[in-house]
């Protein structure tokens, strides 16, 4: 199912205590984006059990239960994990990733409230969640039936609502910090190939190999923690990241003159990391246009030629990085500044020699 519209983590309780409590809601996302703590987070704000039931391990009569004789008459006894006398948040994860007859077996129960002659109390909530095909996920079709049955709420992964949490959440700072510096590393979509790739509970599981390392956790350790949970470019990045806070390397030192490109072979991932953080710097400092630009904008512009002749000496695919376009094929650089890149980087570069 392709999302219209989205609401981010911090945007969903809301959303849930409006529409959960009247009609079963579907939650859509990416896997690894918070789906099932945000419904458990949810549930609990209301003072209810959440009682989870994952598609992918039930059978019909896990639901509906098994046949028995009272008074001389048969009927199904639902599970006692469903047959429950006080009010509950129902959670079905995973329920498009069932097989058709389970969630055949769903439809009574999301749209009556009711499995044979069991009824959810009054104050029930039920919520279903599931992955999307394009995710690389188990997924499978949903008849329309079940689709026409639920509210459909698509979730997104959301940097500023994770970092808010993380704060309050005993993520390892080296994460927060750097998340803070390349948001855009928080997610990355699911490869075709299985593989490793970056999502919120994935930074939270490194986070917590990371914590409980504590102070012995070397570059190769983190490495093999960075690599087992994160994308191959992320964990790259991140380990070049963890890198200048170790050793004090800092852009601004590097800008202001105070420090050099590093050169060695093993600081290869360190220099791949300053020189994408040195793009977004100018990204974020260069203006659109060079006469609106400050002193500052100036100053910033004339360093960075000198700096990128410098970093071309080294390794001309990082100097290449810096100047790149995106994945379109725009420049993300003022225009005024790469003419200027064109034209004065021969010169200062033979100027060097």
């Amino acid at each position: 199912m392709q999302a219209t519209l989205t609401v981010t983590p911090a945007q969903l309780p809301d959303v849930l205590l409006h529409v959960a409590v009247v009609r079963p809601v579907f939650l859509w996302g990416a896997p690894g984006i918070g789906k099932s703590s945000l419904v458990r987070s949810f549930a609990e704000s209301l003072g209810l059990d959440c009682v989870t039931l994952l598609g992918t391990q039930l059978a019909p009569e896990d639901l509906i239960g098994v046949p028995q004789i009272v008074a001389d008459r048969s009927r199904f006894a639902p599970p006692e994990t469903i047959a429950r006398d006080e009010p509950y948040c129902l959670f079905l994860d995973e329920l498009n990733a069932s097989s058709p007859e389970v969630q055949k077996a769903f439809y009574s129960l999301i749209l009556d409230r009711r499995i044979g002659t069991y009824e959810l109390p009054a104050g029930s909530v039920v919520i279903g969640a599931g992955n999307r095909a394009t995710d690389n996920a188990l997924a499978r079709p949903m008849a329309s039936a079940l689709i026409n049955r639920m509210i459909h709420i698509h979730l997104r992964a959301s940097v500023d609502d994770w970092l808010r949490w993380a704060a309050g959440s005993g993520i390892h700072p080296w994460i927060v910090d750097y998340l803070m510096q390349r948001p855009d590393h928080l997610w990355s979509a699911p490869p075709k190939t299985e593989e490793p790739f970056s999502t919120p509970r994935g930074w939270h599981m490194l986070s917590d190999a990371m914590h409980s390392y504590g102070d012995s956790l070397d570059d190769d350790t983190l490495a093999v923690l960075a690599f087992g949970t994160l994308s191959t470019s992320h964990a790259s990045a991140f380990r070049a990241y963890v890198k200048t806070v170790r050793h004090a390397y800092d852009l601004d030192a590097v800008i202001k003159g105070d420090a050099s490109w590093p050169r060695g072979a093993e600081d290869r991932d360190l220099l791949y990391f300053l020189s994408e953080t040195f793009r977004a710097r100018l990204m974020k400092g260069l203006p659109k246009s060079k006469e609106h630009a400050s002193p500052a904008g100036h100053q910033l512009a004339f360093r960075a030629k000198t700096l990128l002749t410098e970093l071309a000496e080294i390794s001309l695919e990082c100097a290449q990085l810096v100047i790149a376009t995106d994945e379109d094929g725009a420049p993300v650089l003022p225009s005024w500044f790469l003419v200027e890149v064109s034209r004065d980087l021969p010169r200062l570069a033979a100027a060097r020699i």
